[in-house]
């Protein structure tokens, strides 16, 4: 099983409170472990053009209001942006998918104050990261429901319906989730 390009949709129960109703978009999975950036959950009064304030790059108006999201618990000082796959970093961009990408260098948010960044892109503090085997193991006890990723569900929808709208796609409806698991 690979699920890089994928998204996981977490469970209700899942137990652990920092992914509860997380849509977390997979960056890398292989058989030393999966990186992945949640999509739904801004930082709370933190903006783009806060950032850039700290790093002294003079942001374009339309760059000043980006929300910038909790990718993960994992160097939550850390930036990744997810973006559409147009554009490719001078200095390193991992093509995640035909239609996503992701870049963690210092050139993406100077392109973007620019107003010559990708056209879609999230910006995030941190990532979620999972050792071998453990996301393999964390599905299997029913924590995570697995999506293909489109670029409404990551970039168009507001952060308060991607997770509805992730289980939708499954035809899944919310309400009837239950926290608790069972196995036939």
């Amino acid at each position: 099983m690979n699920l890089t390009g994928k998204i996981l949709i977490a469970m209700p129960g899942m137990g652990d409170p920092r992914f509860e109703h997380s849509v977390i978009f997979v960056c890398s999975h292989g058989e030393d472990g999966a990186m992945g950036l949640i999509v739904n959950k801004p930082t709370p009064n933190v903006l783009l053009s806060d950032l850039l304030d700290q790093l002294e790059i003079k942001p374009s108006e339309p760059a000043s209001n980006l929300p910038v999201h909790f990718g993960g618990p994992v160097e939550r000082a850390r930036g990744f942006v997810l973006h559409s796959a147009e554009y490719v970093s001078n200095l390193q961009t991992l093509k995640v998918s035909s239609g996503f990408s992701m870049t963690a260098t210092l050139d993406i948010l100077e392109d973007i104050a620019l107003g010559t960044g990708p056209e879609r892109s999230l910006m995030m503090l941190g990532y979620a990261g999972w050792g071998e085997g453990q996301l393999e193991a964390e599905i299997g006890r029913n924590g995570w429901l697995t999506t293909d990723a489109s670029d409404e569900l990551v970039y168009t929808l507001k952060d308060s319906e991607k997770w509805g709208a992730a289980l939708n796609a499954l035809g899944i409806d919310p309400l009837h989730l239950s926290a608790s698991a069972g196995r036939a």
